[in-house]
C-alpha cells in the first residue's frame, strides 16, 4: 500500500513513522527545516511506547514529485486544511483514499467538494504528540490510536488493507461503520479539553475537579454535542456526559495541544474548534453561549504571539 501523509507533525510524524518503520511505503509531505531534518537526518519518535529512528525517510515539499497513492493522510493544523486539500490533486488516482486525521469536522466536506464523496474516509487520531525538534517527535502518553472508515460505513478494500498496515506497524487502529459520529465524538472532547485547559491554563485535572470549571467543561462539550445532532449526527444525548467521563480517566497532568500552542505562542486552532461550534450553531440555530465565552477570552492569542515578543 503506497501512502502520502500531508503534514508530518504529532498525528502524521507518528504513525507515518511507525508505519515507515514496518516497512510500509510513506511519503511525508512537509516544508521547511523539518523537511530538511527528515531528508539529512531521518525522523525520530520518541515516545514511552518505544522509541524509534527511521532512516533514510521519503519525504518531499511538492505532492507532484510523488503521483498518484493508494491513500492520502490529510494531517496538517485546521488553519492550513483548504491550502492542503488543494494541494493533493497530484496524489489522487480513481480509486485513491483520502482520510483526514485532524481535530475539527470539517475537512470531510472540504475534501468531498474537492475531490467526491467517493475519494473520502473520516478519520480520528487519539494521540498526544509534537515536532521537539526538526525531525523529531515527541509522544506524551501511552495513548495512540487510529480510527477510520467509509463514510458509508463499508468495509472496503482499502479501508481493510490500511487497517492491516496498521496491524504490521504495531498500532492500534480500528475500522468504524459510522465514522461521522466517531469524528463529532472526539471533536466533543476536544472542544472540551482545548478550550477549558487553554482558558485556564491548567491541566485537566484541576479543571475537572473545580466546583466551577467541571460544569463550565460539560456546557462546553454540551454545545458541540447539539450542534452536531442539529448537523444530522446520530450523538446520544449523553454524548457531553460520556465524554466527561473520558476526560475524567486521563492522566491529570494532561493538557490540550492548543495550550501547548498558547504557551509557546504558536498559532491556535481555536477558529475551527470553539470557533466551529459558535459559527456551525449559528448556521444550525444552537445557542453556544459557553462556546462563545472561550471564543471571546482567547481570540486575541489566536494568531499567536511571536511577533509581538
Amino acid at each position: 500500500m503506497k501512502i502520502a501523509i500531508m503534514g508530518a507533525g504529532g498525528v502524521g510524524g507518528y504513525f507515518g513513522g511507525r508505519l515507515a518503520a514496518s516497512g510500509a511505503d510513506v511519503t511525508f509531505i512537509a516544508r521547511g527545516a523539518h523537511l530538511e531534518a527528515l531528508g539529512q537526518n531521518g525522523l525520530q519518535i520518541l515516545s514511552p511506547l518505544g522509541d524509534a529512528r527511521i532512516q533514510p525517510v521519503k519525504a518531499v515539499a511538492d505532492p507532484a514529485a510523488i503521483g498518484p497513492v493508494d491513500m492520502v493522510w490529510l494531517a496538517v493544523k485546521l488553519w492550513s486544511t483548504e491550502d492542503a486539500a488543494a494541494a493533493l490533486g497530484p496524489l489522487i488516482g480513481p480509486g485513491t483514499g483520502i482520510v483526514p486525521f485532524q481535530n475539527g469536522v470539517e475537512a470531510v466536506d472540504i475534501l468531498t467538494r474537492q475531490y467526491g464523496r467517493e475519494h473520502v474516509l473520516g478519520g480520528v487520531a487519539h494521540i498526544a504528540a509534537f515536532i521537539e525538534a526538526p525531525g523529531v517527535i515527541r509522544h506524551n502518553g501511552t495513548m495512540a490510536k487510529l480510527t477510520f472508515g467509509e463514510l458509508d460505513g463499508r468495509p472496503t478494500p482499502r479501508a481493510e488493507a490500511l487497517l492491516r498496515a496498521c496491524g504490521q506497524a504495531g498500532i492500534d487502529a480500528a475500522l468504524s461503520e459510522d465514522i461521522l459520529r466517531a469524528v463529532w465524538m472526539k471533536f466533543v472532547f476536544l472542544v472540551g479539553l482545548s478550550g477549558m485547559t487553554s482558558l485556564t491554563r491548567m491541566p485537566i485535572g484541576p479543571v475537572r475537579e473545580d466546583p466551577d470549571t467541571r460544569p463550565l467543561l460539560l456546557r462546553v462539550m454540551e454545545e458541540a454535542a447539539a450542534v452536531g445532532r442539529a448537523r444530522g449526527v446520530p450523538l446520544a444525548e449523553d454524548a457531553a456526559t460520556q465524554q466527561l467521563a473520558f476526560a475524567d480517566g486521563l492522566p491529570r497532568d494532561m493538557i490540550s495541544s492548543m495550550l501547548g500552542d498558547l504557551r509557546r505562542g504558536n498559532r491556535l486552532e481555536l477558529p475551527w474548534l470553539s470557533g466551529a461550534v459558535v459559527r456551525l450553531g449559528k448556521e444550525s440555530g444552537v445557542p453556544t453561549p459557553a462556546n462563545e465565552f472561550v471564543v471571546a477570552a482567547l481570540k486575541l492569542h489566536a494568531e499567536g504571539a511571536k511577533e509581538s515578543r
